[in-house]
């Protein structure tokens, strides 16, 4: 079992580790300065944390020895718009979308044969690679150049992002997408081509409207993949769980999930695709626990059942949030790691049948991860 996550919040980044039994919070770095994105690297132990400072943007550090200190890196850098390069319009609210870094919304290792080489998912909408462990990254241009790029569309933030990036653990070059609003998209080349795969997603309040089940503007909030049937996925939709048995090329809609299938937050269990944990909330303009009861779902026949889980969490009313990102299951799939917009943080070391509180006095948690 795992024995120590690190935590990405509005105020700093936290590592906390389990010792005599515990769990408490062993190191601190960028107090004061946003940490929304984190990845340890189980394929050499390096560390890499997304930081924004405000009006210097976004920087990227990593860490040879676990958080304690930090070396700057070069974030992404956005080439220079070509001057024949068509203009792309927010469909929403027509204006340019631009090309320039916004936010580091996801870090993911390019695969186990690839040492040192990164995935890094952003705002507004562009994926990057780096081959040398951080220190350059590159556009993915065949991406970036899809003309359905121009369906896509801002959904918690003003530009679409990429905050799912789902590597194949058998094969590198197969690596999925969840794009908040512009759907899922696959490759099975190593980023050379793409094709949508958000097909059988829906916008459930557009139902009878044109454009309801279009792929390309679907809002996957955050996509995960089974580590030892990498052939199913989940999906936290805006408005619904999707679960896909066929390498994110089609989905199918879980129903009658209570007390909501709204959420952010999805972890899938390595070794059971069928078990899945979801935090439901009420969505839309709301977005806090229906009735005030903060809870966590969870499924072990695929969807078609649902258990709450309440044991050790804040009893109602609790109006906590989970983003997500914040919501992590290790590589056993009996601890998890849970932190919300509130500062609370809680650990599960049997699946989420009971949850321990280790505090609840952090910055709005943005993101939680094993390493």
């Amino acid at each position: 079992m795992s024995d120590r996550f690190f935590v990405g919040t509005r105020k700093g980044l936290f590592r906390f580790e389990k010792s005599n039994g515990s769990w408490k919070q062993a190191n601190e770095s960028f107090l004061g300065i946003q940490v929304p994105m984190l990845l340890p690297d189980p394929r050499d132990g390096t560390f890499y944390a997304a930081v924004e400072h405000g009006h210097f943007g976004t920087k990227l550090h990593r860490s040879g020895d676990g958080g304690d200190s930090w070396d700057e890196l070069d974030a992404p850098k956005y080439p220079e718009k070509p001057d024949d390069a068509p203009e792309v319009l927010d469909p929403h609210r027509q204006v340019p979308v631009p090309w320039s870094l916004e936010k580091i919304w996801s870090l993911e290792g390019a695969g186990t044969d690839q040492p040192g080489s990164l995935w890094c998912g952003t705002i507004p909408g562009g994926l990057f690679r780096s081959e040398d462990r951080g220190e350059s990254w590159t556009l993915n241009r065949p991406l970036w150049d899809q003309p359905d790029r121009a369906r896509w569309t801002g959904g918690g933030y003003d530009f679409p992002g990429i905050h799912s990036i789902c590597v194949h653990p058998e094969d590198s070059k197969r690596v999925s997408l969840g794009i908040s609003c512009g759907g899922v998209w696959n490759t099975t080349d190593g980023g050379q081509s793409w094709e949508q795969g958000a097909h059988g997603m829906i916008y459930d309040f557009m139902i009878g409207e044109e454009g309801a089940d279009d792929p390309a503007s679907q809002d996957p909030h955050r996509m995960v993949q089974c580590a030892t049937s990498p052939e199913h996925f989940w999906v936290q939709h805006h408005c619904s769980i999707y679960r896909s048995s066929d390498e994110a090329r089609s989905w199918q809609e879980i129903l009658g999930v209570s007390p909501s299938g709204f959420g952010f937050a999805v972890a899938v269990h390595p070794e059971d695709p069928d078990t899945a944990w979801v935090v439901p909330a009420k969505k839309d303009e709301a977005r806090y626990p229906i009735d005030g009861k903060f809870i966590v779902n969870r499924t072990r026949d695929g969807g078609n059942s649902f258990d709450p889980l309440t044991r050790g969490l804040p009893s109602p009313p609790a109006y906590d949030i989970v983003y997500r990102h914040a919501l992590e299951v290790d590589d056993t799939g009996e601890v998890l790691a849970m932190g919300s917009t509130t500062g609370g943080l809680w650990i599960s070391e049997n699946g989420g049948d009971s949850w321990t509180e280790i505090t609840a006095h952090l910055p709005p948690v943005y993101v939680v991860r094993f390493g």
